[in-house]
């Protein structure tokens, strides 16, 4: 009696065993087809960047903050630094805007994925993203400018419950220098630039031709898709350093405008000169050798006037705090005549000379180059 109730308690544990084994069986099946239909691909992840860069861009022309706020995280620190970051963006273009008598009709980004990490719902990306900025002034609406920028960014996205949000950002922004813009003499700074007109450039001598030529090419992510948005591969990129700015502006003069090198600049296989590579080493040199000399020297209101005598391979330096912080090459002019420039860092490629630089605290050095 006692050996038949065992065998019956061991039969029912086993098929109780069983049961258990079976109902965890469907369970974890069932679990990894829900689990299997939340993992997402990177080409999935990509289509969802491509998307948020191109939202991003639409809010900047309708000022639609709603849909920025909509783009990321505000529960956390990082999402919401990066919200509050771009509707500071949104309002500093919109006063750069009023200033200059334009309207920006249309902001198109061209998105390459350099690099995807993730686990299915939570991805870090690695994006280079070249953006075209197209623009008319109010008395000219028939004529089209436009200017490119290029920025590198670093984002982490997730999917919360079917939506994607970025949890953080961080990039090189080429407003940045400008987000606490105050309201500058608007109405008399449009008027006289409202009262310019073209400019002609038919005249250049060979050596700024060229000049313009290599900047074009080898300006980065800003650069036309057929240069690959790459720089070039002769010189080492010193951005992870602090800077490329004025080694790219020398490399423009040495390359396409036929300066010669020196003992005081120069570049090669060890290293650069300061003269070549730091910003403020850049214009000391320029000036104090006879290569160039200033036009204007002060800050917007002073100089805006002078920036109409700037030619295509000439260059601009910004200085903040006393201190040379970034060098643009001027590489040509919109339809109202005003000067246009490239440059490296934040990769910038014929854009408006003082665009996200036109901070009262900001000084400008309008510079000559003799070629």
């Amino acid at each position: 009696m006692n050996f038949s109730r065992c065998n019956i308690n061991r039969n029912i544990s086993i098929k109780l065993s069983f049961l258990i084994a079976l109902f965890l069986l469907i369970y974890l099946c069932e679990f990894n087809k829900v689990n299997a239909s939340n993992n997402y691909s990177n080409e999935e992840v990509k289509k969802v960047i491509e998307q948020i860069f191109q939202d991003r861009n639409k809010a900047i022309i309708s000022k639609d903050f709603e849909l920025i706020e909509s783009i990321y995280d505000t529960n956390t620190k990082y999402g919401t630094w990066a919200y509050e970051h771009e509707k500071k963006k949104i309002k500093y273009i919109e006063n750069w805007s009023i200033k200059q008598g334009v309207k920006f009709m249309d902001i198109n980004p061209k998105v390459v994925i350099r690099r995807i990490n993730g686990d299915g719902t939570n991805f870090s990306i690695n994006v280079l993203c070249s953006t075209e900025y197209k623009y008319i002034y109010e008395d000219q609406p028939d004529i089209i400018n436009t200017s490119k920028i290029g920025t590198y960014h670093y984002i982490k996205l997730a999917n919360r419950d079917g939506i994607w949000i970025i949890t953080k950002e961080w990039y090189t922004d080429p407003f940045a220098d400008s987000l606490n813009l105050e309201n500058l003499k608007g109405d008399s700074i449009k008027q006289y630039i409202s009262s310019q007109g073209s400019r002609d450039f038919s005249t250049l001598n060979e050596r700024r031709l060229k000049a313009v030529h290599y900047a074009n090419q080898y300006c980065g992510a800003a650069s036309e898709e057929q240069y690959e948005f790459k720089y070039n591969k002769k010189y080492r990129d010193y951005n992870p350093q602090g800077g490329d700015c004025a080694n790219f502006a020398s490399q423009i003069l040495f390359e396409g405008g036929g300066f010669r090198k020196n003992s005081a600049w120069n570049y090669d296989r060890s290293g650069a000169t300061r003269a070549w590579l730091n910003a403020d080493g850049f214009k000391a040199y320029m000036l104090n050798s006879g290569r160039a000399s200033v036009i204007a020297y002060g800050n917007y209101d002073k100089v805006y006037k002078a920036s109409y005598k700037l030619l295509p391979g000439d260059f601009v330096a910004y200085e903040k705090k006393g201190d040379i912080t970034h060098i643009s090459v001027v590489t040509g002019a919109d339809s109202k005549g005003y000067s246009l420039v490239t440059c490296h860092n934040t990769d910038r490629n014929k854009v408006p000379w003082d665009l996200g630089w036109s901070d009262k605290k900001i000084k400008f050095w309008l510079v000559r180059v003799h070629y």
